[in-house]
């Protein structure tokens, strides 16, 4: 059997397992340990190779990184940093029309900035935003699907835990992919706003202008802010500035949003335990899934599978771009049954080899591998509110209980469309994710 075929094999197997609801690591796992079992005909070979992997994936010191990051946004959402964020943009911009939900969309990217979770910022800043949403009279599919839109945000602003995975995965630089996401990520969080500016000029009821904040209120807001702002230009500047690795920077990084928290969020010991506890839960589950996802890579990497799939491309004398958007529409169509964490360690192994293997515009191996990653990135952040699954859509709806389901999603619409724009410009010019990387690095 070819290892095109022991490889569908494995993944039809991970996709019966999840369809019958087993955990995405248990499932990577179980399917991966039984095509390996498959592949070697022995049951040693496995056992030899589980006794290694979990200490080669949880020895590996650039992981630390990811539970100082979940911190980081643990004390952040518990210590009331997200509404200093939404106060400091709303002082500023909630006098225009539409501008509360403007608001809501540049705290959500203030937010993500500190936190590193899309999910996190869709919860935290919904709690904030929605109540004064709704005082001003916003429309139910406007001010759901903003903040759906805008929780996007949160992965795609760095630090972001996906581009650690990624950097881990393709042993690519974390600080270099921190860099190139900035750029990107601004122009993600001016798209949505755009996108609210051209609802509320067709539809001026659904976005109405909230009051003038004097401009002491709004030199107060921003002396608010301005430790949140700070954390964020220690972290990415330590990184891509070499006075510290990504770990080190994180863990600066995650004891200055304890302070924070605790000297102006009022953070409590109740509260320093519920952080604690609840990166533990999410660091664990993301640990399993890593666990799961190496086994299946393993089963993969002895299949061949990666290889000959890189090479029948290659054969096939398609077009790079063509081969590239192939990619990403099977991105969009994951994003219907699985989230983003799972897509990346799921496809990364599969597809990067595939990206590696073709021209694009002449760029060289890193700036393709740094270009793909967050391309990939913004896909996957898509699936996070496209139907039928996404997350962040139900999260927002279950705070807005007096907004149907079906409004939230045909509120987000709109910001999709944003979403695809952006796709293709970075599809047509890779220099938009490179230039900052170009223009600072060593």
């Amino acid at each position: 059997m070819s290892g095109m075929a022991v490889g569908g094999w494995i993944f039809a197997a991970l996709m019966v397992l999840l369809v019958v609801r087993v955990p995405i690591g248990i499932a990577m796992f179980v399917a991966g340990a039984g095509g390996y079992w498959f592949l070697t005909g022995d049951s040693a070979p496995l056992l030899n190779s589980l006794k290694q992997t979990a200490y080669a994936r949880l020895s590996n010191y650039d992981i630390v990184v990811i539970p100082l990051f979940l911190l980081m946004g643990q004390f952040a959402t518990h210590g009331g940093l997200s509404k200093a964020l939404f106060r400091f943009v709303a002082a500023f911009m909630g006098h225009w029309r539409g501008g509360v939900a403007m608001a809501s969309i540049g705290a959500c990217a203030g937010f993500g900035a500190i936190c590193g979770s899309s999910l996190a910022t869709a919860a935290t800043m919904g709690q904030v935003a929605l109540p004064e949403l709704k005082r001003f009279g916003y429309s139910g599919s406007l001010a759901t699907g903003c903040l759906a839109a805008g929780g996007t945000l949160g992965i795609m602003i760095p630090p972001s835990v996906p581009l650690v995975i990624y950097a881990i995965l393709t042993q690519e630089s974390i600080g270099k992919l921190f860099m190139a996401a900035v750029l990107p990520g601004i122009i993600a969080m001016v798209g949505y706003m755009l996108v609210v500016q051209i609802m509320v000029r067709v539809n001026p009821a659904c976005g109405p202008a909230g009051p003038v904040v004097p401009w002491r209120e709004r030199f107060k807001a921003l002396a608010e802010v301005a430790p949140v702002l700070g954390v964020f230009l220690v972290v990415i500047v330590g990184i891509y500035g070499g006075w510290a690795n990504p770990t080190e920077a994180a863990a600066i990084g995650a004891a200055a949003c304890g302070v924070l928290a605790i000297t102006h969020g009022g953070l409590r010991l109740p509260g320093l335990l519920a952080c604690a506890l609840g990166t533990a839960q999410a660091t664990a589950i993301i640990y399993l899934v890593l666990l799961g996802a190496d086994m299946l890579n393993a089963a993969l990497a002895l299949s061949q599978m990666p290889v000959e799939l890189a090479a029948w491309v290659q054969a096939q004398a398609l077009s790079p771009m063509l081969v590239m958007v192939v990619i990403l529409l099977i991105y969009i169509f994951l994003g219907c049954v699985m989230d983003s964490l799972a897509m990346i360690l799921l496809t990364i192994p599969i597809f990067y080899p595939v990206v590696m293997g073709l021209d694009f515009y002449g760029l060289t191996s890193t700036d393709k591998s740094i270009w793909f990653g967050i391309l990939a990135l913004m896909v996957v952040e898509i699936g996070l509110v496209h139907p039928p699954v996404g997350m962040n859509v139900y999260i927002i709806n279950r705070l807005a209980k007096d907004v149907p389901l079906t409004e939230t999603f045909k509120g987000v619409m709109p910001f999709l469309a944003s979403d695809l724009v952006r796709i293709v410009l970075l599809l047509a010019f890779p220099a938009i994710s490179l230039v900052l990387v170009r223009s600072f690095g060593a």
